[in-house]
């Protein structure tokens, strides 16, 4: 009797440290096969490969679903597209248009993009969300007078895009040129990147002037609900701020944000995966996965734009997810 109530109090103590340690240990509770640490990510052997340098700045990463990238050199108001195959070389994709800060393509095949003014424009010059039409080049005013920074744009046919100075996340749809936005989300601390999760239900901002990431549940009018901090952003020592810029995610919902210390990865869960490190140290200010089947990370760094091959495989506008390779 003396043996066995002794063998259940050992088995009592077991199980509470078994539960103490999971609650007040991370490492204890980790699911090492299901941990999205960047081992899952990177490739051995594979580092950054120089695309193309010597512009102005680089920003305004995105893809089109052939894996095609685009960007922009701001100050000079270029967008350049790199095809998947071939040279790998940017092309001048639309010249004499405007500073483009972000850009995303939508439902309807056209690029959206967030404006900064034109090259040579007045100070004052009003800043605008426009469409462009790949085939014929035009661009139609979707939003006016307003202060964007970066931009998503959903299946649905909504934009949503950051307003860094008022700390806010706008939306606007695509289909009505002209329509006034409307103020979806508000006390973000220098709100900058933003991206869709790969099922379209989770919108993510990141702060550049804090260290969260806030989410939001996007509702079937577009609306965003249940914002909370849910990743939580590495700042560089001595500092406050993270720097938390351009982001994008992969079909297996994991998160990248630029930012001071590097493209920080998080899990679907908000679970930090790891730090890929810049490719230059100037800072790294866009992301988004292109060319063969989506699979190479590409990054907006200063002057230069980088890439490098992962395996991950990025999210098809709008919201059409690659599935990764095994």
């Amino acid at each position: 009797m003396k043996s066995h109530n002794s063998s259940r109090l050992w088995l009592s103590v077991l199980l509470a440290l078994v539960f103490v340690r999971a609650d007040s240990t991370p490492a204890f509770a980790q699911n090492l096969a299901g941990d999205e640490a960047l081992s899952k990510v990177l490739i051995d052997g594979e580092d950054w490969q120089m695309v193309a340098e010597g512009f102005g700045f680089t920003d305004a990463a995105c893809s089109d679903a052939e894996g095609n990238f685009y960007f922009s050199d701001l100050p000079k108001g270029l967008l350049y597209r790199v095809e998947p195959s071939g040279s790998g070389r940017p092309q001048v994709w639309m010249e004499k248009t405007q500073k483009i800060s972000g850009m995303k393509f939508g439902p309807d095949g056209r690029l959206y993009a967030a404006t900064q003014g034109t090259v040579g424009g007045p100070t004052d010059e009003k800043k605008k969300i426009i469409a462009i039409d790949p085939a014929s080049k035009q661009i139609t005013d979707i939003a006016t007078d307003v202060q964007p920074n970066d931009l998503a744009v959903s299946k649905a046919g909504w934009i949503y895009f950051t307003v860094t100075g008022a700390g806010e996340v706008q939306m606007v749809p695509t289909s009505k040129g002209g329509s006034r936005p409307r103020v979806v989300a508000s006390g973000i601390n220098k709100p900058n990147g933003i991206t869709l999760s790969p099922d379209q239900g989770t919108l993510a901002v990141s702060e550049y002037g804090g260290t969260n990431v806030w989410v939001y549940r996007v509702e079937h009018d577009g609306s965003l609900t249940a914002g909370a901090r849910y990743m939580t952003l590495r700042a560089p020592v001595g500092k406050p701020d993270s720097g938390g810029d351009g982001m994008t995610t992969d079909a297996e919902g994991r998160y990248y944000v630029t930012s001071h210390i590097g493209i920080q990865m998080f899990d679907s869960t908000g679970r930090m995966g790891g730090v890929i490190a810049r490719p230059q140290n100037k800072g790294a200010v866009s992301v988004a996965f292109a060319g063969p089947d989506h699979a190479y990370l590409y990054v907006c760094s200063s002057d230069r734009v980088y890439r490098r091959k992962t395996k991950a495989r990025g999210v098809l506008f709008p919201g059409r997810a690659i599935p990764a390779k095994r």
